[in-house]
């Protein structure tokens, strides 16, 4: 059985992700946790519903459409933490990267608090909502090292390597169930999976790109780089449903290689001789390596022009992302993931010496071979909104490559309300950008909708045009404030619910909900005694009361006023620092101290990861100290010195403290305002998303030959056009095939489960003494030819056939006694050898056959080993000597062509060439014995 159910992502402009797979045996796979720029927590619902039955969660890429939600359900959703996740090595340090950028951008990250919610925990503030209108309270914002601690509960994979994952605790057992990834393209780590569970092989594909790229190898369909690529790859082939997406499939496709990246430069070029910038918007950590590797390299070749008048000589290359730095030190470690062409390229560089690569930096015309990979020299990073701020106040030309592609939070939305009004300005849009919502499209969708209105396409569908924009539009700003009146208890009340459900579902899960700004969480909340007595009687009566007193405990501490607090407001209130105890008595004569409570359990004290974090895992933003230099950090004006702080410790050199008159301490509603901006620079789109077009797709499905295929992560029209074509073409390839082809709608399940019937049998004694196994291809293959009876019938164990009567008698009696219902509940039928007098009748009918495939890539390499010559020829034929042609056919079936002359005389050379070919065929594969 296997039913899939998209979540987010199908026939919608939308582009998160999100897909549930559901095996026999209860088994339930969350593929992708994926959000959009709108940042609603009702499109998490599902997810959230799902969690309690989650078997275990794969990621597919480090975008925000794959895995933008993941940290917000850690952080909010109770024993989400719990089930175990998988991806691959640069998935997993991108996309931490990539988060901790987005929820250092923009306040939406953090996402507001719903009506419903704000609902369910005001029942003692109903004037706080008055109208029924939402306030929009923001819920805590994940710190980077929360975001760090929760990627570090990844579990990484490599390609090609097929793991048995484990459950969940609330998981039935997976009962063998395999995970294999391989590589997509599209993205540095980006994975196809390949699940197999019992008859269900299924295959799920979404985001992928066929072709090689400059940094980034092709999908692993053909088997990958280095392995011929005429067939695909066996354990792709033949799935019982293969998950694929469409996005990208229109008929009218964008320009791509060679002369993609020669049009992007040209583009740059004429603007940049005309005085004007270039904005390039992009993504943080996925798409963004090709864009700046090939800026670089561009800007390298230029410079080692000595005769050049090229315009870029004199314009300055800004790459801006609050982790650029950190996306560039891990991507420098993670060679071995892109193409082989950088393998190569820059192996040399990590040979050289120390010495050498100092020289070449200082002095050397071509030096790529010295350095790794992604040590810009001509792109300056800007992680700082500080100087992006310098960089835009600027008059002279310059390329910025931005984050984020949608313009919605990253520095690209800064760069283009400060670029947008001068005519001589392009903006280069890289891959078409979805819609926030059914309301609200965006201001990438914006500027999208008017080139593709304004462009007219050619029949080739290879359009560069460059469109002039003369209009205004509105910009969402939101910027976050901080609580008043009536919202301070109502967000208190709010977070103290949530936070006493992840103690009721998820154990000890503060860590998930620390929050300093008005309760203390280490504060004791219980008495010892109190926790205590709370194992004796009935569970949910002491959850009840713990509910109560914290809720109880978060109003005092909300609604006290600074004369109430006392003493205590020294702790309990943010920059105050100063209490005057003249004429005060008792406890208001004395500094505060908070008793924290120490959390154990029965194996002692527990145990906070936060505590444990490896070094790699340490927050990297450039300006900010680590771990390791927090007590470097110069103590700003009006904060208090610790104890064995360095009070004079020298500033960074490049350093600058982050301006943000929007930043708010403590709790938080966001404000969301509206801006007019006024667009007359020109725009032009050049297709750099990494993604399969529609040609690809219907050359590859007909040889991976799924019995199922179902199209999502598309919108409605591409996807209903792309399966209409899709259905025409299987009919043509394969007459009476029954292949499905769905185009679920979101919500929507799927029933795609294998069409075949399995039964289970046991060998008998004799059969299994009998037979004669052989390898082909690292599995073991035998014939059987038997006969099917009861399990009844088969003889007892010739040992106690030959056991005399008197010890028998006597094991019997030593044997407890069995009931009879458990001795015979076993009724698996079994297979016999056949008797001697039916044996000479079956086997005049069974006949040996061939078991294994060949690929003609092997084919080749042996026909050069024997002396002769072979080629690829034409669409993936096998010529040898010029004479024989070998194709390999949709169906898997080797056809050899030698040409009529071949067989007239045995003798001749042509003639022998086509008999040493099937020989060599024949000996690729397995003879299996019929009887």
């Amino acid at each position: 059985m296997f039913n899939f159910t998209p979540l987010l992502g199908a026939q919608s402009a939308s582009p998160a992700s999100q897909s549930l797979l559901e095996f026999d045996g209860g088994v339930k796979v969350l593929i992708d946790i994926g959000w959009d720029e709108s940042f609603d927590v009702e499109k998490l619902k599902e997810i959230e519903r799902h969690v309690p039955t989650l078997s275990f969660i794969l990621l597919t890429h480090a975008t925000t459409a794959h895995l933008g939600a993941y940290v917000h359900c850690c952080k909010n959703i109770p024993t989400f933490t719990r089930i175990p996740v998988y991806a691959t090595i640069p998935v997993i340090s991108l996309g931490r990267t990539l988060l901790q950028d987005l929820y250092a951008s923009t306040p939406l990250a953090a996402s507001i608090i719903s009506t419903d919610a704000l609902s369910e925990s005001a029942y003692a503030y109903p004037s706080a909502l008055p109208g029924g209108d939402n306030p929009n309270i923001l819920l805590q914002a994940p710190t980077h090292d929360e975001i760090a601690n929760y990627f570090g509960l990844v579990n990484p994979l490599k390609y090609s390597q097929p793991r048995q994952p484990l459950a969940s605790p609330s998981s039935p057992p997976l009962n063998g169930l395999t995970i294999t990834a391989y590589s997509a393209g599209h993205t540095l780590g980006g994975t196809i999976w390949h699940i197999q569970h019992g008859m269900e092989s299924v295959v799920y594909a979404v985001d992928w790109n066929q072709a090689r790229e400059h940094v980034l190898s092709g999908a692993a369909w053909l088997g990958g780089p280095g392995t011929g690529g005429s067939e695909v790859l066996e354990q792709l082939r033949r799935p019982t449903a293969l998950i694929c997406s469409s996005k990208g499939s229109g008929k009218h496709t964008n320009i791509k290689g060679n002369q993609r990246d020669e049009a992007l430069l040209s583009m740059i070029r004429d603007t940049v001789a005309r005085g004007g910038s270039v904005l390039i918007p992009s993504d943080s950590s996925a798409r963004i390596l090709e864009l700046s590797y090939l800026l670089e390299e561009t800007w390298q070749n230029e410079a080692s022009r000595a005769d050049s008048n090229s315009p870029l000589k004199n314009a300055k290359l800004y790459l801006a992302s609050r982790t650029g730095g950190a996306t560039m030190r891990y991507v420098r470690s993670m060679v071995e993931w892109m193409d082989e062409g950088i393998v190569k390229e820059f192996g040399a560089g990590g040979a050289a010496d120390g010495q050498e690569q100092g020289k070449s930096r200082t002095g050397g015309k071509d030096d790529r071979g010295a350095r790794p990979p992604f040590d810009f020299r001509h792109i300056i990073l800007l992680e700082r909104k500080t100087r992006v701020t310098r960089m835009l106040g600027e008059a002279e030309p310059r390329v910025i490559l931005a984050s984020d592609t949608s313009l919605e939070w990253g520095f690209s939305k800064d760069a283009i309300k400060s670029l947008a009004s001068d005519e001589k300005n392009l903006i280069i849009l890289t891959e078409r950008v979805g819609e926030l919502s059914g309301q609200e499209k965006g201001l990438g969708r914006y500027l999208w909708e008017i080139w593709t209105e304004q462009n007219a396409y050619t029949e080739q569908g290879s359009s560069t045009t460059v469109v002039n924009s003369l209009g205004q539009t509105s910009v969402r700003a939101a910027r976050t404030v901080a609580l008043v009146g009536d919202e301070v208890p109502l967000y208190q009340q709010h977070l103290a619910r949530q936070r006493q459900l992840h103690h009721t579902m998820g154990g000890d899960a503060t860590t998930n909900m620390e929050t300093t700004d008005v309760v203390d969480d280490r504060s004791s909340t219980t008495s010892e005694s109190s926790e205590d007595s709370e194992d004796m009687v009935h569970p949910h009566q002491g959850k009840a009361l713990n509910t109560t007193a914290t809720l109880r405990h978060a109003r005092n501490k909300v609604d006290q006023t600074d004369a109430e607090m006392g003493v205590n407001i020294l702790t309990r209130r943010k920059n105050v620092h100063d209490f005057e105890v003249q004429g005060k008595k008792g406890a208001d004569k004395m500094f505060p101290i908070i008793t924290k409570r120490r959390r154990a359990d029965d194996f002692g004290d527990l145990i906070r990861p936060e505590e444990f974090a490896r070094a790699e895992e340490e927050d990297n933003v450039p300006g900010e100290p680590s771990r390791g230099d927090a007590a470097k950090k110069e103590n700003a004006v009006g904060q208090k010195r610790k104890w064995d702080g360095v009070a004079d410790a020298p500033a960074e050199p490049d350093s600058e403290p982050e301006d943000d008159p929007d930043k708010v301490d403590g709790p938080a509603k966001v404000v969301i305002e509206s801006e007019t901006l006024d667009i007359r620079c020109r725009i032009t789109y050049i297709d750099f998303s990494g993604l399969h077009d529609r040609r690809t797709i219907q050359t590859l499905i007909p040889l991976i030959r799924p019995r199922n295929l179902i199209f999502v992560a598309g919108e409605e029209t591409e996807t209903k056009d792309l399966a209409e074509e899709l259905r025409k073409t299987l009919a043509s390839i394969e007459a009476g095939s029954n292949i499905d082809v769905f185009t679920p709608a979101v919500g929507t399940m799927v029933d795609a489960s294998v069409d075949t019937n399995a039964w289970s049998v046991k060998l008998s004694r004799s059969m299994i003494q009998n037979l004669r196994w052989q390898k082909v291809h690292g599995l073991g293959v035998v014939a059987i030819t038997g006969r099917l009876q009861a399990a009844s019938l088969e003889p007892p164990p010739k040992e106690e056939e030959d056991e005399a009567p008197a010890k028998k008698r006597a094991r019997l009696e030593a044997t407890p006694a069995v009931p009879v219902s458990q001795e015979a509940s076993d009724d698996t039928p079994v297979l016999d050898v056949i008797p001697t007098n039916m044996a000479t009748a079956v086997r005049s009918v069974a006949q040996p056959f061939h078991v294994g495939d060949l690929r003609l890539a092997d084919l080749r390499k042996l026909m050069k080993a024997s002396g002769m010559e072979a080629e690829f020829r034409g669409e993936g034929v096998l010529v040898i000597n010029g004479t024989v042609a070998v194709r390999k056919t949709a169906a898997g079936t080797i056809e050899v062509d030698g040409g009529a002359y071949s067989f007239a005389d045995p003798r001749s050379s042509d003639a022998a060439t086509f008999f040493k070919v099937k020989r060599k065929i024949y000996e690729g594969l397995a003879v299996v014995a019929g009887g």
